[in-house]
C-alpha cells in the first residue's frame, strides 16, 4: 500500500474514533485539524473526539515547537491505544517461545526461527514470481505484509525505496526471540531480488513508532569481484 493509497485503507475503521486511532497509528503524531481534513471534518469536531479518546486512555497530547510561533498540540496514541491494535495473541506466543527456550534449548528455538523464515520466503516468492521491477516487487511485498497485519505502506524516494510498517503483529514475540527480526530482514533481501540491499532504519522492538526499511538497487559486480 503507497502513502497515497492510505485514504482508502483508513475506512475500514467504523466510527470516527477508531478511525482517529488509525491514523495516529499509521501516520504518527498529528494535529487536530489535520486529523479532521484527513477524516472530512472540522478540526474541532477531531479534537472532541481526541478528548474522549484520551479519557479513555487511549491518546496523549504534548506541545511541540514547529517553527517560529506558539507550540503546537500534537496527539500521539499511548500504551493502551497501541494495545486496540492485534498482536497475533501474544501472551500465548511468549509462552511457547519460553517454553521452547526452557525445555529444548536455543537452537531448537533457532531451528523453529529458520524453518518460518525458510516457509515465508517461499510463499512469499510464490507471490512476487513473475515481477522483475524493483519499485512493483517492493508493492506486492507492502501488500503482502499488510494482509498479515503489519499496516505496510512503500513509497518511492529517488532511485530508492521505502517500505513502513506501522504495526508489528509479533512484537512481543520478537522483544523476547530477536531472531524474527533479523530473519525478516534477510527474508526482504532474499525475495526482493539479487542485487538489492535491504536495511532497517526504524525498529519498532528498540522503540520506534514503526519499522522501516530502506530499499535500493547496487549496481551488479564483475567476475573479479569488483564494482563495475
Amino acid at each position: 500500500m503507497s502513502s497515497k493509497d492510505l485514504e482508502n485503507f483508513i475506512p475500514i475503521a467504523r466510527s470516527a474514533a477508531e478511525r482517529i486511532l488509525t491514523l495516529l497509528k499509521t501516520r504518527g503524531p498529528q494535529k487536530a485539524a489535520d486529523l479532521g481534513k484527513a477524516l472530512g471534518i472540522t478540526g474541532e469536531a477531531a479534537r472532541q473526539q481526541l478528548m474522549k479518546l484520551a479519557a479513555d486512555g487511549l491518546v496523549e497530547a504534548s506541545s511541540e515547537v514547529r517553527g517560529v510561533g506558539r507550540p503546537t498540540q500534537v496527539w500521539r496514541l499511548t500504551a493502551a491505544g497501541n494495545a486496540r491494535f492485534p498482536d497475533a495473541h501474544a501472551e500465548l506466543t511468549v509462552q511457547l517461545i519460553d517454553t521452547i527456550r526452557s525445555e529444548l534449548g536455543e537452537g531448537a528455538l533457532a531451528r523453529l526461527v529458520a524453518a518460518r523464515e525458510e516457509r515465508t520466503r517461499a510463499n512469499y516468492g510464490a507471490e512476487l514470481d513473475g515481477i522483475t521491477e524493483l519499485g512493483e516487487r517492493v508493492a506486492r511485498l507492502a501488500e503482502i505484509r499488510s494482509r498479515e497485519g503489519y499496516m505496510a505502506e512503500w513509497r518511492a524516494e529517488g532511485a530508492e525505496f521505502l517500505l513502513i510498517e506501522n504495526h508489528c503483529p509479533i512484537c512481543a514475540a520478537a522483544t523476547i526471540c530477536q531472531g524474527l527480526c533479523q530473519t525478516e530482514l534477510e527474508l526482504f533481501g532474499a525475495v526482493l531480488g539479487q542485487g538489492v540491499q535491504v536495511s532497517r532504519v526504524d525498529h519498532i522492538v528498540a522503540g520506534a513508532r514503526r519499522c522501516a526499511y530502506r530499499i535500493r538497487q547496487t549496481r551488479p559486480k564483475s567476475r573479479r569481484g569488483k564494482k563495475e
